[in-house]
């Protein structure tokens, strides 16, 4: 999942150095999602891994 925000990451900034404003936003807001995903996908397995010790 983190391989998929950083793709759609580097797609916004390839957008956005050639002007397309509309694809720089979608690509952009797709990052961010999937980046607050994988993070809280993260925090919850941080915190189950310490519910088992």
């Amino acid at each position: 999942m983190l391989r998929w925000a950083a793709i759609f990451l580097v797609i916004a900034i390839v957008a956005a150095i050639f002007g397309f404003g509309g694809i720089a936003a979608g690509a952009t807001s797709i990052a961010k999602i999937l980046f607050f995903i994988f993070l809280i996908m993260f925090i919850i397995s941080l915190i189950g891994g310490m519910m088992r010790r």
